[in-house]
């Protein structure tokens, strides 16, 4: 029996639409993405209920969302968001990339190597 404000975690990920179909909820909580209150859990069919925290591992990224309410129906993205709190925390801020290297490491530029061939060349003297 399933007590009031609960659902199963496939149902709950397919209609916050989380994924594209209840069988890929299937996989992805058999694969052991999902965590329930910090809890990792194989099973379809395990419940989740109102307050609870829910954390998604998917392929680049960590997703945690609080239960406010079991979902009815998979349907429009505004009505799937009324599902959920969104508590994922934001992403780290990415380390600019250097363009600039040492002189001497690495291999030359274009502009080096023609420098190198002007030196190197039987010259003019």
């Amino acid at each position: 029996m399933v007590a009031a404000g609960s659902q199963r975690i496939d149902k709950w990920l397919f209609f916050a639409r989380v994924v594209k179909s209840r069988s890929l909820a299937q996989k992805l909580v058999a694969s052991g993405a999902v965590r329930i209150n910090s809890v990792k859990t194989d099973l379809p069919a395990a419940t989740v209920m109102l307050g609870d925290g829910v954390t998604i591992t998917l392929e680049r990224r960590v997703i945690v969302y609080r239960v406010l309410a079991p979902g009815i129906r998979r349907g429009p993205a505004e009505e799937a968001r009324k599902l959920y709190e969104d508590l994922t925390p934001p992403p780290a801020p990415a380390e600019p990339k250097q363009a600039a290297r040492e002189p001497g490491a690495g291999r030359p530029t274009k502009r080096e190597r023609r420098a190198l061939d002007r030196w190197l060349e039987p010259g003019d003297d």
